[in-house]
């Protein structure tokens, strides 16, 4: 039963940090081969490699839930605030601040995650998860204070940073809602929806066109850190939670910042390590949070890739399937005590 319990957060651990490795690596070379473009421009290439990723990961209908027409709205908006909003402020802010800076500053995508997801799914928020999203803004401020000291550019820049935190945490929060749907497809259709609305963007604005190399690296920054990324992402969201997958996923601005320093950028401060050092204390706390006391189970009717005996697909096939399959299924009644996280059957309200 310990085996059986505990699985489901490591897995959902592991894939975070997949994703977080994939798109924390990205950040210091989005900064490096986007010099000289637009914004829009250098948005568009990045979630092209997305797509063009995408159309290799989808899964078939009986391993997969497939996407529905219902979740259309939460796709554009997905796609407006990830595909759009994100990676242009961000890719504008990096062309303004130092790459350390700025990928240590995407650790408030954490908090903002797990503050919406508090606030809409109603994910625990204990003393602990407070003190850690305590830490992460603090972390924030003092970056910002850093920032400023050397200047209104170095300043802006971070602030578009911090704006693209923000969007990328109303995504991650939306993304919840799509965390049972084929990964694949998710990935494809909030990659084209970005793709179209960057690219027209560009052409209105006459933003300059990339050679072939730029065009071609950053498409593939773009399938790693953007695509696959996000697929380990959603898998991370399904077995973990919003909250937590975003606490996770926040150490991508410490290997960013890794990534910074192996490229070249040697320029630190005090403040800059205080600041990095906070919110490296607010994913920890994050990361040891226990929550396990009894709970009660509603009858549930969904569809999902799901695999039996993890204590909650209890029901018969003929023949019993192997590995993962996707179908609808009905969860019975169930009261029981085990430790657990918000995943898509633990949305219960404390």
């Amino acid at each position: 039963m310990t085996h059986l319990s505990l699985s489901p957060a490591l897995r959902g651990g592991l894939l975070a940090l997949l994703a977080a490795a994939l798109f924390g690596l990205s950040t210091p070379f989005v900064q490096l081969w986007g010099r000289g473009l637009g914004p829009f421009t250098t948005a568009g290439l990045l979630y092209g490699g997305a797509g063009l990723v995408a159309l290799f990961i989808r899964r078939p209908r009986e391993r997969e839930a497939q996407l529905q027409r219902g979740d259309a709205g939460r796709l554009l908006a997905m796609a407006v605030f990830g595909a759009v909003i994100g990676p242009v402020a961000l890719v504008w802010g990096l062309q303004r601040t130092s790459g350390t800076s700025a990928s240590l500053m995407l650790t408030l995508e954490a908090f903002f995650t797990a503050l919406l997801a508090w606030r809409l799914y109603g994910e625990t928020v204990d003393r602990r998860v407070l003190i850690a999203m305590a830490c992460l803004m603090a972390g924030g401020m003092v970056l910002t204070l850093d920032q400023g000291l050397q200047g209104n550019v170095q300043l802006l820049g971070l602030a578009a940073v911090m704006v693209a935190t923000v969007a990328w945490g109303v995504d991650n929060t939306l993304s919840r809602g799509v965390a049972d749907r084929d990964p694949g497809q998710v990935v494809l259709a909030k990659s084209s929806l970005g793709v179209v609305a960057t690219v027209l963007l560009a052409g209105l604005l006459a933003e300059p066109m990339p050679n072939l190399l730029a065009a071609g690296v950053l498409l593939g920054i773009g399938a790693t850190g953007y695509g696959l990324s996000l697929r380990f992402y959603l898998l991370a969201q399904r077995t973990f939670g919003a909250a937590r997958t975003g606490s996770v996923f926040a150490f991508a601005p410490f290997i960013g910042a890794l990534g910074a320093f192996g490229l070249g950028e040697r320029a630190a401060s005090v403040l800059l390590v205080l600041g990095g050092a906070l919110m490296l204390a607010g994913v920890v706390l994050h990361l040891i949070e226990s929550h396990d006391h009894e709970h009660t189970h509603e009858v549930l009717e969904h569809e999902h890739a799901h695999t039996h005996g993890d204590g909650h697909h209890d029901h018969s096939h003929e023949p019993m399937p192997q590995g993962a399959h996707s179908h609808l299924h009905t969860h019975t009644a169930l009261v029981h005590k085990h430790p657990h996280v918000p995943d898509l059957h633990h949305g219960h309200m404390h």
